[in-house]
């Protein structure tokens, strides 16, 4: 048999039509196996992939082939994740049509994920842009609406006036939209709302049970959530100078003990204290202007410098009513968490003591640390918020912090201001809402009419879908529903009357939150069938970025929730497993130097290596280039390796090889020509070790040995089948590489032996086993240079569809072990020692070890203690 070089560009796409042509992947809803779904989050169709949906699906594809070998009934399915303003701003730019451009990208890497070998099952394959999804979600959209879980209200919104559509808290920074970079308007919008805090305490308490999710995660979403305890008070305002109507104002705190740390109150720019006293302010008027414009995520707010203004109302302290606080509106307060209003202590919160230096409030420390001296302890430029012991407080002094909470509580809430109680024990979350209107057109239309008499009308579900015009236009910004001569005029379906569609479409967040469901059955003329459904959830493995831990996890786990109470199916969480996985990244290179220098593609430079030395000069014109940092591949610096052309020189194969075996796969993993060219020197290897004895091994049966000079090569194959196995099962990827390795430098030797026609008897039907095995093990990584291997070696059928294979448990029992040694009850050595060894053998072993004898420095013992396999213990 020739060793010629393996030619993954003949080999790789025969072996993706075979597996096409004989429907490996496609998964049967009725197979009885025990199932096993597995799914990478799905991809934006931005145009091209990049390496990391090559590392993404690359580990998601070793799990499925795995467990498909193991005998599960294995969903691995593909879609895309295809609305969004993207598509829309292409279609300004470009003259193209939103639907022309992403069905245009799908199908380019439709063609590219495809070249990767994935076990992919593309029967059950769809767009979130298909009109029969988007039927589907709007056919949820109103089931979820009859259950009180959607509703409408008018609301404080981010406004993007170059985008034109609303914006999350998340994405605004520095006061700038996240895509766009303008500055951010807030507008008041009646917007659509999913009732996600129905679910606040259940979400919490549910990551308990999500023992495979990574803690980072579920704490992120723990914090999300944000739970507290604390007290819902109110303070007397001070009859003068209180706007007509407004007798209190309330705070919600979480530090009821600092209470006499109080040096003021603020109100939020949007409070109705504060619309109420702007109405005859300007100042006030102004001011709260300014805060509306800042950005309002909560690192904005961090980062933001502290301002405030007093409105000149003035509340009483709860416990003293000579005493009086002022009210500020301050710009670090919403209105969209607790009440819009706070009672800052400045001496227990960063954010308050800025506050207070900025506005020469008083600052007066409560709690101070438990080995502190109430007359010396002092609060300079760092406030105090940790655990300790109440100072300045009164009746509290003396008491931990924790003991204040409950003394004030108990007594606050037992007093009454006007006709009830001033205070009332309160659990609170930070979870808001998801507001999922936005005004744009690539997006799944809400499926709702406005009636002038009526109202608001749901759309029938006969009369579903509500589907996009496509004669829209994009020459002006604005969503172009707005504008569309005929397609927003509908009659109402309860009057008849002329009527409104809604233009809003649905946040892009909604598409993404079911589309595991939907992958059950694809072509449902409904969104679900449940009996499917709830056999395939909770999706066994969940692969993707820790970018999104939070919102999509937690609005998917919103929806499998709203899902479960419309009917649509009985599981409560989406996901039983989450991999987070890292990124890949690579060297930065620049022509030039300073703010004038020009990011330069790998593609375009030579690397040279003298002595340990590198160094980049241009292709095409030889001038040097400088190395610049290791940095997340993004287009604006250059630094991007496009998989074709990785594909193009070693193939699909070597391309996931090095993806999987550089780094622990929760790692970034940096990428390097040098690393690729190592995973192709493997790949070329593993060929030309099985082709040059693939004419000995065709006719062998496969036996291991258990003794002669078979023997070793049967270990050293079973182990690693064992260990292997155990690797995949965990995602340790770069680990089962790392034992691939070493098994084929154990191998090599004795296949040269077969090759050559040389070895006892034990040794050719040895071989085959372990070749076998190897190709096993490699077939979920390099799946077309396995079944190459396969059928060189004479094996009927497909290695993709065969069984694995079972380790022999002789063949795996270490040989040595380790025995700890004691000299009179202390351990002073170790011993490694055949397992099969005698009493005396390794009574002998043990007194010959340097350190027993320099113990016994010429004596005899007076008695050697030998637990078998355990211990040995030797008294002198």
């Amino acid at each position: 048999m020739s060793s010629e070089r393996y030619n993954p560009r003949e080999v790789e796409p025969r072996w993706q039509a075979k597996w096409a042509e004989a429907n490996v992947f496609t998964t049967d809803n009725a197979d009885p196996r025990e199932k096993y779904y597995v799914l990478e989050m799905f991809p934006y169709p931005s145009g091209r992939i990049h390496m990391g949906h090559v590392r993404n699906y690359a580990l998601g594809d070793v799990l499925a082939r795995y467990k498909r070998a193991r005998g599960f009934n294995v969903l691995h399915p593909m879609g895309w994740d295809a609305f969004g303003m993207p598509a829309e701003n292409a279609a300004m730019q470009n003259k193209v049509h939103p639907k022309e451009w992403t069905y245009q990208n799908i199908a380019t890497m439709r063609t590219q994920l495809k070249s990767m070998g994935l076990s992919l099952d593309w029967s059950r394959e769809f767009a979130t842009c298909d009109v029969e999804y988007y039927h589907q979600q709007q056919s949820l959209f109103l089931d979820m609406m009859e259950k009180g879980l959607v509703y409408r209200k008018q609301s404080k919104v981010n406004w993007d006036p170059v985008d034109h559509t609303v914006l999350a808290n998340e994405q605004v920074i520095d006061g700038r939209g996240w895509r766009s970079g303008a500055l951010v308007e807030q507008r008041e919008l009646t917007q659509w709302f999913f009732k996600i805090t129905a679910f606040s305490q259940e979400l919490l308490d549910a990551l308990d049970t999500l023992d495979q999710w990574p803690e980072k995660v579920r704490l992120m979403q723990k914090n999300w959530i944000g739970r507290s305890e604390g007290l819902a008070l109110r303070f007397e305002l001070v009859g003068q100078g209180a706007p007509e109507g407004f007798d209190d104002l309330t705070v919600y705190t979480t530090r009821p003990d600092t209470l006499f740390g109080a040096s003021f109150m603020a109100i939020a720019a949007d409070h109705p204290l504060a619309k109420a006293v702007a109405e005859t302010n300007a100042d006030i008027a102004a001011f709260a202007d300014e805060c509306r414009r800042a950005g309002t995520s909560l690192a904005a707010l961090e980062t933001a410098e502290k301002k405030g203004m007093d409105t000149g109302v003035r509340v009483k302290h709860p416990f003293d009513p000579s005493w009086e606080l002022p009210v500020y509106i301050a710009n670090f307060v919403l209105m969209d968490y607790g009440t819009g209003a706070i009672f800052g202590c400045p001496a227990g919160d960063q954010r308050d003591l800025d506050f207070a230096r900025k506005y020469g409030l008083p600052v007066v420390p409560v709690v101070m640390p438990a080995d502190g001296n109430a007359e010396t302890f002092s609060i300079g430029d760092t406030a105090f918020d940790g655990d300790g012991v109440m100072i300045n407080s009164r009746f509290l002094d003396g008491m931990t912090n924790t003991e204040a909470f409950d003394a004030v509580i108990d007594k606050l809430s037992a007093a009454t201001l006007g006709n009830a109680p001033q205070a009332e024990r309160k659990v609170n979350f930070r979870l808001r809402d998801w507001g999922v209107s936005r005004q744009r057109y690539w997006g799944c239309p809400i499926p709702v009419i406005h009636c002038d008499d009526c109202g608001v009308v749901p759309v029938p579900k006969a009369d579903l879908p509500v589907q996009l015009p496509e004669d829209v236009t994009f020459d002006v910004p604005g969503n172009p529903l707005d504008r569309h001569a005929t397609w927003r005029h509908v009659a109402c379906p309860h009057c008849g009357k002329d009527a409104r569609r809604e233009t809003d479409t649905m946040d892009t967040f909604v598409d993404s939150s079911w589309y595991y469901t939907r992958f059950t059955t694809p072509h449902e003329n409904r969104p679900t069938d449940p009996a499917v459904a709830n056999r395939w959830l909770p999706v066994d493995q969940y692969i993707g970025g820790i970018e999104h831990a939070i919102l999509h996890l937690l609005y998917s786990r919103f929806f499998t929730r709203a899902m479960r109470e419309t009917g649509h199916l009985d599981a409560s969480e989406p996901f039983k497993g989450l991999f987070t996985q890292g990124m890949v990244v690579h060297e930065t290179y620049k022509l030039g130097s300073g703010a004038n220098g020009q990011w330069v593609a790998p593609a375009d430079i030579a690397i040279e290596d003298v002595d340990g030395v590198r160094s980049a000069r241009m292709i095409s014109t030889g001038e040097p280039v400088s190395i610049g940092s290791i940095e997340k591949m993004s287009k604006s610096k250059k630094n991007v390796v496009d998989p074709d052309d990785i594909i193009a020189s070693y193939g699909a194969d070597t391309a996931r090889f090095f993806v999987l075996s550089d780094s622990p796969p929760e790692r970034d993993v940096i990428w390097s020509e040098a690393g690729a060219e190592g995973a192709h020197r493997f790949v070329q290897r593993i060929w030309r070790l099985v082709t040059e004895a693939a004419p000995k091994l065709r006719d062998a049966k496969a036996v291991p040995a258990q003794d002669g000079e078979g023997l070793a090569i049967s270990q050293a194959a079973h182990k690693a089948l064992k260990a292997i196995g155990e690797d995949y099962e965990k995602f340790a990827y770069n680990k089962a590489v790392a034992r691939l390795y070493e098994l084929v430098n154990l191998i090599a030797q004795p296949l040269g032996k077969v090759a050559a026609g040389t070895g006892d008897a034990t040794l050719l039907p040895a071989a085959r086993d372990a070749v076998e095995i190897l190709l096993h093990l490699i077939a979920p990584m390099a799946p077309h240079l396995a079944e190459e291997c396969w059928q060189l070696i004479g094996q009927d059928g497909l290695i993709a569809q065969a069984k694995w294979p079972v380790f022999d448990a002789a063949l795996v029992v270490e040989n040595d072990m380790l025995l700890p040694i004691q000299i009179n009850g202390k351990k002073r050595a170790e011993l490694t020692i055949a397992r099969e060894a005698t009493k005396n053998e390794v009574e002998a072993a043990v007194l010959a070890l340097d350190a027993v004898q320099t113990a016994l420095n010429g004596q005899s013992p007076k008695k050697i203690i030998v637990v078998p396999q355990r211990i040995v213990n030797i008294v002198i």
